[in-house]
């Protein structure tokens, strides 16, 4: 292997930004990277860093190929700069990919995660893959839950009933539509706070960062609204 072109150093003095958001409606909205830069321009600021530039990406975090990505490891490479996101899955979701950055020598830090350090972010690449399979495998027995119970899951499969539902059904369909709902954010809240988010206010903004619609499809999460789930949750 021939000579790195760059050095990671002790105490970093460059940082290089990556946000990222999963679809195109999170990226023309703008909500969840205006969230991001909040976080990381603070983080970076408090650090005594300088942020010599900011790239983002509207894709999956599964997918190591992005533009933003790339072209930010080629910014610390160059410049021996710390990679700084807002979460440690804004920068990818691929433990094995993260684990061989910091082989490389690239630093790497989260904003919401601000004393860890190298040694700790392979740690908690490692949990948060392992909890992603987690929620993977309960959101598979929860759709096995659904459909032994008679649910119709996934989308329209150009099937209509003979005559037009009643109202009993049409609520029972309401109220299962609720429950999935309901299922999936209690997924994220668990997630969040496996990641030391506890507050309701935390909880809001780490929601609204991540693309996450509240139960009757708003973008906008209050720390109200979180109270509200966890205390419906609770209860149920």
């Amino acid at each position: 292997m021939g000579p790195r072109l760059y050095r990671s150093p002790a105490q970093p003095r460059y940082a290089v930004a990556l946000y990222r958001v999963s679809t195109a409606e999170q990226g023309h909205s703008g909500l969840g990277l205006e969230a991001q830069q909040a976080s990381v321009r603070a983080f970076v600021e408090r650090e005594g860093w300088t942020l010599v530039v900011e790239h983002q990406d509207i894709a999956s975090g599964k997918d190591d190929r992005r533009p933003g990505f790339q072209a930010a490891l080629t910014r610390c490479r160059q410049l021996g700069a710390v990679l700084v996101a807002a979460r440690l899955d804004r920068i990818t979701r691929r433990a094995h990919t993260l684990s061989g950055l910091l082989e490389e020598g690239i630093s790497i830090r989260a904003a919401d995660m601000p004393g860890a350090d190298d040694l700790m972010m392979r740690v908690y690449a490692a949990m948060a893959q392992k909890e992603r399979e987690l929620i993977s495998e309960r959101t598979r027995a929860a759709l096995a839950a659904a459909r032994a119970r008679g649910a119709v899951l996934g989308g329209d499969r150009r099937w209509r009933p003979p005559s037009p539902p009643c109202a009993a059904a049409a609520a029972s369909f309401r109220a299962e539509q609720a429950t999935r709902t309901a299922h999936r954010l209690a997924l994220e809240l668990d997630d969040l706070r496996a990641n030391g988010i506890a507050t309701h206010q935390g909880l809001a903004r780490a929601l609204m960062a991540r693309g996450v619609p509240t139960p009757r499809g708003s973008a906008t999460w209050t720390h109200t609204t979180v109270a509200r789930l966890l205390a419906r949750r609770a209860s149920g």
